[in-house]
């Protein structure tokens, strides 16, 4: 149980820094102002995503925005909810991997549903290339992707390993 005490604390601090900030930029800034953090790499702007991840998606008729971003990702809350159930004494990095979807796809639900877009601020760019604005919910999914390919490749090894030892038993016996 004390994995899933710690995946709690992690989920619960990942929504509420990401609700604090987004409150924040709405407070403080007015849609489309920039202030720059570090010059010529990153700023703080308050953009409106209606879409998905890096706005796609947003020009979509309303019944496919409702399904594909409110509806879909409520079932994969759930989703998540059981795997990082089935993962807490397996596999500690899916674990903590499925624990940052989930957190990230709640502070983005709770835009969507009070709000009708997410809020999104986080806005790095270099010279004139400029990475989609994001927020600290896709931060957190963006990490578990990363930490998913990790686990891939880390289980992929281990399989490989495992594979070379019965061919060796084989061989021995």
């Amino acid at each position: 149980m004390d994995r899933i005490w710690k995946m709690s604390l992690l989920i619960t601090a990942i929504i509420i820094s990401d609700q604090l900030t987004k409150g924040a930029i709405q407070q403080n800034f007015f849609l489309g102002e920039s202030t720059t953090i570090i010059d010529g790499l990153f700023n703080l702007t308050y953009v409106r995503n209606t879409g998905a991840a890096f706005g796609m998606g947003r020009g979509a008729p309303e019944f496919i925005r409702v399904s594909f971003f409110l509806i879909v990702p409520v079932f994969a809350c759930f989703w998540m909810i059981y795997l990082i159930w089935a993962e807490r004494h397996r596999n500690g990095l899916l674990c903590l991997a499925y624990s940052l979807i989930f957190a990230g796809a709640v502070g983005n639900l709770i835009d969507r549903f009070t709000l009708k877009y997410v809020v999104d601020f986080l806005d790095f760019h270099y010279k004139e290339h400029h990475f989609p604005s994001f927020n600290i919910a896709d931060a957190a999914i963006s990490i578990a992707a990363g930490l998913l390919i990790i686990d891939y490749f880390i289980q992929r090894k281990l399989l490989k390993e495992q594979a070379k030892e019965v061919e060796q038993s084989k061989g021995s016996a």
